[in-house]
């Protein structure tokens, strides 16, 4: 841009001289590595942020209700990112778009929005309720594995050596990390292993957010982020409301308009969700999809460390055994990934289906 001022003489007085002065300025641009790097390290914490809050709300109970409830956090959360993924994808709704859309694609996002939006974060949510945070971060890595089973038998995708072994070795991380966990009053029997209830709802919301997953390969490529993202949003909101209403009474939500329990939901709304859903999808529209599962498959070490010093939770001998299989799981994954640049890492993050496998390998983001 050019400006120019005026500057009087210095030989006569009446003389005004106009000068053009430059005033370009260059403004650095954030790489969207960088934003997947910071919404890493904010739905990493989320976990423990959440169990953090709900300690907090057990401290200034309501009656006999903590207002800080598991159900109120994950209600009020899923609100606050609706309320953001209309600003940003609002102008997506429209009769145009929509008219395109056939009845099976609106079966395909209801299955979708159920399972991802309200079963997977419901029964994760239960699950923080009953185990440790380290548990159900490394239980929740049973995602990507069967993610990629189920995506080469039913969906006919080819992976390479690399990519099966970092699975199954994965996979092994998560079934030591359960069946080696020490008896607690929370455990029940099965074939002959004390299993923890916690662990069984993760790896459950593990196997709910699977099934949306392969859907949306299979079923909704062609749809707009912004309309998978708000309708998986809000009716997933809709259908946790009721089924808490359902299994835990109409007391249940009687708290979530206290002033208590939104001064602190403006911190996890304001920085686990809008910041962190802000970050994900700047990150996302500039990263391939090889630097965004890379980036997110870091998520379990941010976890596993906030973990420690949010709550003072510090890893136990099983879930060291079965974490360190999951990380050599997770290398191996990346050297499979890295492989296949010629597939894939030119791609941008730019579909539904994409978007979904690097949630995936993300793991739980606070909603």
């Amino acid at each position: 841009m050019t400006v120019t001022y005026n500057e009087q003489c210095f030989h006569c007085s009446d003389a005004i001289v106009t000068r053009p002065r430059r005033t370009h300025r260059l403004i650095p641009r954030i790489p969207g590595q960088t934003y997947l790097w910071l919404a890493t390290l904010i739905f990493a914490a989320s976990g423990a942020v959440t169990r953090k809050l709900t300690e907090i709300g057990a401290e200034h109970f309501i009656g006999d209700r903590n207002p800080i409830s598991l159900c109120n956090v994950l209600f009020v959360g899923n609100l606050c990112a609706l309320i953001l993924l209309i600003l940003i994808y609002g102008r997506q709704w429209n009769k145009t778009t929509l008219k395109q859309l056939s009845r099976k694609d609106w079966v395909s996002l209801t299955l979708v929005a159920v399972l991802s939006g309200a079963l997977a974060p419901g029964l994760i949510f239960q699950a923080l309720a009953l185990t440790g945070v380290n548990n159900v971060i490394l239980v929740g890595r049973l995602e990507p594995p069967l993610t990629l089973a189920l995506s080469v038998w039913l969906l006919r995708e080819r992976v390479n050596i690399w990519e099966l072994m970092g699975a199954i070795a994965a996979f092994v991380g998560v079934i030591l990390t359960i069946i080696l966990q020490p008896a607690t009053e929370t455990m029940m029997n099965m074939g002959g292993f004390s299993l923890g209830i916690g662990e069984l709802l993760a790896a459950a919301g593990s196997l709910a957010g699977t099934a949306s997953t392969i859907i949306g390969k299979k079923y909704l490529s062609q749809i707009p982020l912004g309309i998978y993202s708000i309708f998986r949003t809000a009716l997933g909101t809709i259908i946790f409301f009721f089924f808490a209403l359902v299994l835990y009474g109409s007391d249940h939500f009687a708290d979530v308009l206290s002033p208590f329990l939104w001064q602190w939901m403006f911190l996890y709304g304001g920085l686990i969700v809008v910041v962190g859903q802000s970050f994900l999808i700047k990150g996302l529209k500039t990263c391939t999809v090889s630097m965004a599962s890379l980036i997110g498959s870091f998520g379990p070490v941010v976890g596993i460390l906030a973990a420690y010093l949010i709550l003072g939770e510090a890893p136990t001998q099983p879930q060291y055994i079965g974490g360190s299989l999951i990380l050599v799981g997770i290398f191996l994954g990346q050297v499979g990934i890295w492989r296949e640049t010629s597939r894939i890492a030119s791609g941008k993050v730019n579909s539904t289906p994409a978007q979904q496998q690097v949630e995936t390998d993300m793991g739980f983001k606070g909603i």
